[in-house]
């Protein structure tokens, strides 16, 4: 087989999915969505195939030069595109795949920067999953996109169901992009940065940490938490995103 310019297995970070259970769980999952469908890391088409039957427009990345050409030759009704997943422009409704270990905070965040997508249903890493569907505590990243996206956790994936086995199990992670927004998509920028300035403040408790904020009465965050319901001694990742986005209302325009 030949090398990719990319380098072999290991720097592509691929582990193939074989595991048939697991596979049907992801197409039944694109398969209640509408829309175009682009698929991130095709690999040798473990996906690809069912996805395909599916009878709708599929787009097939794969970084692999030389598995894409496999690819696009055994499935000629699918466009495939060797090219890497973080240079894509994501056009597309729905979004499908197994990503590479190794990329997939990168990848996530890449994806949650874009517009146009609607629905995604990505095998990711077991503790990636985990922490951005909220399982155990919210993670600051998730936080930080949760006014604009829904995350779920549909499964724990075992490693055995890769070739080679990776080291880590994998976890199934859907995401849906919320019809009506909990917070305005012009004031983007300024939540995100409220909420790492939350996360990474000094202070005991999220009470604490909203009281060494610059700006506004000594007394303003105490108000802005009883107002949503928020203990003072509520850690953040305690919050849910409808709290997230009410306390960022309330304490907006005080500094």
């Amino acid at each position: 087989m030949s090398r990719s310019r990319y380098g072999g297995r290991h720097e592509l970070g691929q582990n193939f999915l074989h595991h048939q259970p697991t596979i049907h769980r992801i197409v039944a999952l694109v398969a209640r969505t509408t829309g175009d469908i682009v698929e991130i890391g095709a690999g040798d088409g473990a996906l690809t195939v069912p996805l395909s039957r599916l009878g709708r427009d599929l787009l097939a990345v794969e970084l692999d030069e030389h598995r894409a050409a496999r690819l696009g030759r055994r499935l000629p009704s699918v466009r495939v595109l060797a090219a890497d997943g973080l240079d894509l422009r994501i056009d597309r409704e729905v979004v499908v795949g197994n990503v590479p270990f190794h990329a997939t905070t990168p990848i996530l965040r890449k994806l949650l920067g874009a517009e146009h997508w609607r629905h995604a249903v990505l095998l990711t890493q077991w503790e990636v999953a985990r922490k951005r569907a909220g399982v155990g505590g919210g993670t600051m990243m998730t936080a930080e996109t949760a006014p604009w996206f829904e995350f779920e956790l549909h499964g724990r994936v075992p490693a055995s169901a890769f070739r080679p086995m990776p080291s880590v199990d994998g976890g199934l992670l859907g995401i849906e992009r919320r019809a009506a927004p909990l917070v305005p998509i012009e004031d983007r920028a300024r939540y995100r940065a409220f909420v790492r300035a939350v996360f990474t403040g000094p202070g005991r408790g999220i009470g604490g940490v909203l009281a060494r904020m610059p700006g506004g009465a000594r007394d303003a965050p105490r108000a802005a938490l009883e107002a949503c319901g928020i203990r003072r001694d509520a850690l953040p990742r305690d919050l849910r995103p409808e709290q997230w986005a009410a306390l960022w209302s309330a304490m907006r325009g005080r500094g």
